[in-house]
């Protein structure tokens, strides 16, 4: 049964006016030896100890390191009298709870909330110490068959607690202490009958959704025989007497439209309520759903199919809404997402090394039609699952979890952790060291019992004769990436399943560097912090894009980075987003094994060049848009095959059919039309095809230049696919069969700037073909950035005002091959 998610009569309240003491540890034994009330600051609660020391403007490297040295003392006096419950919804992460001088009650696990039944007066004394969790970490049990390098130290593996803090590299440090989720007082008022718990299951079978309810009663209710409806999408079922003080119901909604990933139709969401006893209860919305998965014609494979749909699923690793004091709630998370939604993601992964988010992060995803990889917070390391009580605290978090989200559409996969199984072979552990009770049998049986509509993967990557080959199970792709392969090891790879891939050091827009944190010199020491690098490694990830710009633009980049270090700055967004595009449109293409891939990372934590496709200010990178036309549900694309010319592949994954009209043409100095086709196609719903250039063309022309009977004919060949002919654009593509090439020229970029509606747009043009346009403005951030434009084509893009800026769009157009910019302002301003 599932936890208590309403309750008739009940008040829920947080409690403020939260003091915060650092103490030496263990110096405090218990609140009555606490200092006089002038030591103490106002501390916010849901919140952290780093989150305090930020807002107080003194949280630095060695004050977060010293978070964990420490014992950190929260105390509060209630307001009023409280006869009914004190909840903690998540304290991080050795805590003892005092209530009036008295130890109540201790936590050892920041993932699992707490609950105390209590009659206490006004004035009564709630006083929490986070007790220090470096010296306990110290001296945990330090024998294990491996130790993972990436997250320090090995004692964590002992703690139920985050890994954010303890991974040097990439994360800043501190150990994350306090009340991070909120501390509630919960009132019973004197309505019945009172509920205890709730279980909701959901099922679609194509036709028609069904809702099953149960209802259990607190014992002192039992008695009582209370008439219960439910009501969904129009239609009501009652609630009949399944045993003492339970009810349950089956409501069948014939028709009802189903929940699918917004890439491929509408997340649609019903209202459920609950009327029991003359009190209407709204239990939220909930959708309905089939998932399977599919395992390929020789059963190695791993695809997620929705409503017998199969879905190509991208987007990107979570890592946090605010790193100093692990927010929650809508109003930390909307931002995110919504960047995630805008990009085409229709994935995001939450990995074994963050924290469990709160129920606000899965009712966004529903609604925003973004399917859910969720981990166990268990990663890298060598598990004592040997343990009784080590493998109880992961089945309750595993059972809060899937109890918390269980009318939740957008959760699809529970994933045992991360890197475990990958973490052991690397280091030489034999296969039957990788794995344990906890993913064969612990994690496998909780899924089955409480959301047996929802994937189980014992850890990311798994299958195959290694965790982490490729071509079996689901990966963890870098072959393009930190093993600075060829664009084509995307493809020779046959990745199935990329649970996360493209990890670069992303370089934030110049709007983002604007700060001067981190200064835009590659070479400083501030700029080197905030690019992430694998512990030990002798090579960072600003190597590994240097190594792909050098690659796809013909440059040295450390003679570039010294001699013009803009350009280099401009070049290294490009990179990302060229290779991030190029390596989907190969594992999207009909034909390929891949069934999805997620970016490692979607947003930073810090300021600089990290993992994120989004800065940590919240402003998108050329990598993000990148990925957003990589990710378009109507698609088109290009793959280089050689002697076989160029492939075109066009995608509709959408519910309707389209007909559409696509132009192709091969352009001489990017500027001059050597050759062109166009045809009317036909797609059906979830449709795909692929076909030759040369089919299009209907004659030989040396479109991929792999014959070379002589000087290259063309530098650049671009695809349109627009709604009708002369119609609006729906996608394109582009190819260079000689490279990107660095020269620069007057490529004539032209700019007028128009009232959209409410606001601004920029209409676009240019006499030769423009590589990688970006707008820059301080006030407006642009729809689409990073693009390619092709001459005798206006693209029009709109302006979107950041916060409130009222002043009207002003700033610059830049392209990384044109030598000329254009200033644009309420006044047309042109080349």
């Amino acid at each position: 049964m599932a936890r208590i998610v309403a309750r008739t009569g009940e008040n829920v309240e947080a409690i403020g006016n939260w003091g915060w003491l650092a103490t030496a540890a263990d110096a405090v034994a218990a609140p009555a030896e606490l200092p006089h009330d002038s030591a103490w600051l106002e501390a916010a609660v849901p919140g952290t100890v780093a989150g305090t020391l930020r807002a107080l403007g003194r949280l630095a490297d060695d004050t977060a390191e010293a978070i964990g040295r420490q014992d950190h003392w929260y105390r509060t006096r209630l307001d009023r009298a409280l006869s009914g419950v004190l909840r903690f919804e998540g304290l991080a992460s050795w805590t003892e709870i005092w209530i009036d001088g008295t130890l109540a009650a201790e936590s050892r696990s920041m993932f699992q909330p707490l609950a105390l039944a209590v009659n206490l007066p006004a004035g009564a004394e709630i006083a929490l110490c986070f007790r220090a969790l470096a010296p306990r970490l110290a001296s945990a049990p330090r024998r294990s068959r491996w130790r993972p390098a990436m997250i320090q130290p090995n004692g964590l593996r002992w703690f139920r607690t985050t890994a954010l803090g303890s991974m040097p590299g990439w994360c800043p440090p501190g150990l994350p202490t306090g009340p991070f989720r909120p501390v509630q007082r919960v009132e019973i008022g004197n309505a019945v009958p009172v509920i205890a718990g709730i279980d909701l299951r959901t099922r679609y079978d194509g036709e028609a959704g069904t809702v099953a309810l149960t209802v259990s009663l607190s014992d002192d209710t039992r008695g009582i025989s209370p008439r219960a409806l439910m009501r969904c999408a129009g239609r009501e079922a009652a609630l009949d007497i399944a045993a003492p003080g339970t009810l349950s119901g089956t409501l069948s909604l014939p028709g009802v439209a189903p929940w699918f990933p917004h890439t491929h139709g509408t997340p649609a969401l019903h209202g459920l309520t609950l009327l029991i006893s003359g009190e209407t209860i709204d239990l939220g919305r909930i959708g309905f759903r089939s998932l399977a998965v599919d395992r390929g014609a020789d059963g190695e494979g791993f695809g997620i199919v929705v409503n017998d749909v199969p879905i190509f699923c991208r987007g990107a690793c979570w890592s946090s809404a605010d790193l100093a004091t692990l927010a929650c709630g809508r109003a930390a998370y909307e931002p995110w997402l919504r960047l995630a939604r805008d990009a085409g993601m229709n994935m995001i992964r939450v990995p074994g090394v963050t924290t469990y988010e709160d129920e606000a992060f899965f009712e966004l995803c529903d609604e925003l039609g973004i399917m859910v990889w969720q981990e166990m917070m268990l990663a890298n390391f060598d598990y004592p699952q040997g343990d009784a009580a080590f493998c109880a605290a992961i089945q309750a978090e595993a059972e809060t979890l899937l109890d918390r989200t269980q009318g939740s559409p957008s959760l699809v996969v529970l994933c045992g952790g991360s890197e475990v199984f990958q973490q052991a072979a690397m280091l030489g552990a034999p296969p039957a060291a990788w794995s344990g009770p906890v993913f064969d049998r612990i994690l496998p049986e909780v899924v089955s019992r409480l959301r047996p509509n929802i994937a189980y993967v014992p850890n990311s990557p798994s299958g195959g004769p290694l965790p982490f080959v490729a071509d079996k199970g689901v990966a963890h792709y870098y072959g393009v990436g930190a093993y600075q392969r060829g664009l084509d090891d995307a493809r020779r790879a046959t990745v199935r399943f990329a649970a996360e891939s493209l990890a670069f050091a992303n370089v934030p827009e110049e709007i983002s560097l604007a700060s001067g944190h981190p200064p835009a010199l590659t070479h400083h020491p501030d700029w080197k912090r905030g690019v992430p690098r694998d512990l030990g490694a002798s090579w960072d990830f600003e190597d590994v894009r240097d190594h792909y710009l050098g690659l796809l633009y013909g440059l040295d980049p450390a003679r570039l980075r010294r001699e013009d270090p803009q350009h280099y700055l401009a070049l290294s967004r490009a990179t990302s987003a060229e290779v991030m595009e190029e390596t989907f449109a190969e594992w999207r293409r009909p034909g390929s094994p891949t069934c999805g891939a997620l970016v490692w990372l979607l947003q930073d934590l810090v300021p600089g060049a990290g993992w994120g496709v989004i800065a940590s200010d919240g402003e998108p990178k050329a990598a993000w848009h990148g990925l957003a036309r990589a990710f378009r549900p109507v698609q088109v694309m290009m793959t280089d095959e050689g002697v076989n010319g160029l492939m075109i592949h066009l995608i509709n994954e959408r519910p309707v059919p389209l007909t559409a009209h696509l132009e192709l043409t091969c352009w001489r100095d990017g500027a001059v039309a050597v050759a062109n086709a166009s045809r009317t196609i036909a797609l059906e719903a979830y449709g795909s095809t692929s076909f030759s250039a040369f089919d299009l063309l209907g004659r030989f022309f040396d479109i991929s230049y792999a014959y070379r009977f002589g000087p290259p004919g063309h530098d650049a060949t671009s695809v349109v696919l627009r709604a009708a002919q002369a119609g609006p654009v729906l996608a394109d593509a582009f190819h260079f069969p000689l490279g990107r090439g660095h020269a620069r020229h007057d490529v004539g970029l032209h700019a007028k700037l128009e009232r959209d509606g409410d606001g601004w747009a920029l209409d676009l043009s240019c006499r030769r073909l423009a590589q990688s346009v970006h707008i820059i403005s301080e006030g407006w951030r642009p729809a689409h950035n990073w693009f390619h434009l092709a001459p005798g084509n206006t693209r029009r893009i709109p302006l979107r005002p950041r916060a409130d800026s009222l002043a009207a769009p002003l700033g610059e157009i830049r392209a990384v091959n044109a030598v000329d910019r254009v200033l644009y302002a309420p006044a047309d301003v042109g080349a």
